[in-house]
């Protein structure tokens, strides 16, 4: 499986780091989750360069696509010609937003009508944008899902590797991140939260 991680000019680290993390636990299984950016380097919100291992093209061909947060996630979803480089398809894709990058969906008209997720600082950007906000960190609407706060980061890498390889594996993903002594915790909060908007075959 091939993932493109979005990761634009001021973004933040806990959503394009964490993600690509855990969905990099299924390197054993031929995944690979690549930060993918429209420019060779980005820099996060606290000053952290790094280099882009795919172009923002990528994500047109990705099997999934994870679309994080930023301070300059407001720009971006005004900016027509970097919009119109993206590419993406629900019909053939797993595509999952968090926080800001919420904004970015309902611009690419991705979201529609639906509810979704986001960050408290966003929020009234999404609602201006039309959509309905959930008091809730994590909702999928068949192929596509939102997710709010930063370290909901953790329910997209599961939800994601719950569609694709099943349920089993993105519970051992999330148990070998989760913190010492308290690791099945962690996993029971992540499936509560992702098992309901599971397709019933994967959920079971």
């Amino acid at each position: 499986m091939r993932i493109a991680v979005l990761t634009f000019d001021g973004f933040n680290e806990l959503d394009s780091f964490i993600a690509s993390a855990i969905l990099n636990r299924m390197k054993a299984y031929g995944w690979a989750a690549f930060i993918t950016s429209p420019t060779p380097q980005v820099t996060s919100l606290n000053g952290v360069t790094v280099q882009r291992q795919q172009p923002l093209e990528y994500a047109a061909e990705a099997d999934a696509v994870l679309i994080g947060s930023g301070s300059k996630t407001r720009q971006i979803a005004a900016d027509e010609g970097l919009l119109s480089r993206l590419a993406l398809d629900p019909s053939r894709q797993l595509i999952g937003a968090q926080c800001s990058g919420t904004l970015l969906l309902a611009r690419l008209g991705l979201v529609g009508d639906l509810p979704a997720c986001t960050d408290l600082t966003t929020r009234p950007w999404v609602v201006e944008a039309g959509v309905k906000v959930l008091d809730a960190p994590f909702v999928a609407h068949g192929n596509v899902a939102t997710a709010g706060g930063c370290l909901a980061s953790q329910y997209l890498a599961a939800w994601t590797i719950a569609r694709l390889a099943g349920l089993e594996q993105a519970e051992a993903a999330i148990h070998y991140v989760a913190p010492v002594g308290e690791k099945q915790a962690y996993v029971a909060r992540a499936l509560a939260a992702i098992t309901p908007h599971l397709p019933v075959a994967d959920a079971a």
